[in-house]
Formats: structure tokens, sequence, C-alpha cells
């Protein structure tokens, strides 16, 4: 009769468990901000976290793009509304008024 050896014991320096994913708080601070109307600040954020997020592995990358990619049409959207603004006045001081 053949015997079957005993269970190994159980090792008691296992490794500390796999570490969880984290998020990269810059790019959620910085797509929170894109959404409530903090667009240049919200873009250089995007900027910065994607930069820490290509060194560190973190997660985040889709929040940060979407930051920098909200933040950069806000910019635009604001310029040619300034512009607008701007010509809407000009327009507006040149003509003249006839009195009676």
């Amino acid at each position: 009769m053949s015997q079957t050896p005993p269970p190994p014991a159980p090792n008691p320096y296992q490794g500390a468990p796999a570490p969880q994913d984290k998020w990269n708080v810059l790019s959620i601070v910085s797509f929170v901000g894109s959404l409530i109307g903090f667009s240049i600040i919200a873009a250089v954020l995007g900027f910065v976290s994607l930069s820490q997020i290509k060194k560190t592995g973190e997660k985040g990358r889709g929040l940060a793009l979407a930051a920098v990619i909200i933040g950069l049409i806000a910019v635009v959207i604001q310029i040619i509304a300034i512009i607008i603004a701007i010509t809407a006045i000009g327009a507006a001081s040149t003509i003249e008024y006839s009195t009676y």
C-alpha cells in the first residue's frame, strides 16, 4: 500500500496581497472641474494627470483625457463668444441715431 504524503504546511511568510488599482486623484479633480466650468484649470490639470498616469500606471486616463478635451473645447467656445460680443458691441456703437 502506498501512503500519500501529508499536505504541505502553510507558508507563514506569504507575500502581501496584490495591490488594488488606484485612481489618479488629479484626473478626477480635472474631470469634475471641466464639468463645472473651470475649463483652463481643468485642461492643465488633465495634462498633468496624464503625465502622472504614464509614470505610475494608475487608473484615470480616460477621465484625464476627457477633462483635457472638454476643457479645451470650452476655452475655444469662450474665445468665440468673446469675439462675437466685442464685434456686436463695436457694431452697436457705430450706429448713428438721427434726431428729429
